[in-house]
């Protein structure tokens, strides 16, 4: 007996069932070592219930992913100086190959398969959502195809998984799935007045960053 069909223990029962397993007891005894299974797996990840609570909030990871991520990167990011390098790490940037002069991009190398799988599974719920992942995951998808989407993201989700672990007090903030239209517009009417007003004064427009305004 399941409480919950939809929880672990009830979808390897169903998955049990559809292969034509019919015994009530196999059944009982694939619950019962499935709920011992879980419940060891929340006493070893106890001890890491902020960097879960941390990385839950990221859209597509969710509470089960967070304990995977923690399981295959650990949570002391010091090992991995820059997010850069965990994910050159992780094999989840692309190899960029020169050929006649020509630089292409060519598939990225494998690494740990259990992590790859994780970051997938990320990747694919993310892009169900309306976020900045998932317009991420859409527009890559859209120009590029879905295995390019998957490793982008990935890159992506193992950037900001970097930066929490490496910051107790971060929470993640989605950036809404129209930051790619919002930067856009913005860098392009700038491009625009800088035209205007070169070809006004004929003069080399150089943009410097404006001093912060001095709090009263």
């Amino acid at each position: 007996m399941a409480s919950d069909i939809f929880g672990v223990s009830g979808r390897h029962m169903l998955q049990a069932m559809i292969a034509g397993q019919r015994d009530p007891k196999v059944l009982d005894e694939l619950t019962s070592r499935i709920e011992e299974l879980t419940a060891r797996i929340d006493e070893q990840v106890a001890p890491f219930a902020a960097q879960v609570a941390q990385l839950d909030a990221v859209t597509g990871i969710g509470g089960v992913c967070a304990q995977e991520l923690i399981a295959e990167l650990g949570v002391d990011m010091a090992v991995f100086p820059t997010a850069a390098q965990l994910v050159a790490w992780a094999k989840f940037a692309p190899q960029a190959n020169t050929s006649a002069g020509n630089a292409k991009t060519a598939a990225t190398a494998k690494g740990n398969p259990w992590l790859a799988a994780t970051l997938g599974e990320i990747a694919v719920t993310a892009g169900r959502t309306n976020t900045f992942l998932g317009e991420r995951y859409r527009r890559i998808a859209k120009r590029r195809g879905k295995q390019r989407a998957l490793v982008a993201v990935g890159n992506s989700v193992l950037t900001i998984v970097w930066h929490l672990l490496a910051d107790p007090k971060a929470c993640y903030c989605d950036l809404g799935p129209d930051f790619y239209q919002s930067r856009s517009s913005r860098h392009r009417q700038e491009r625009n007045l800088i035209r205007q007003l070169q070809q006004l004064t004929g003069k080399t427009v150089t943009l410097t960053p404006r001093p912060a305004t001095p709090a009263a």
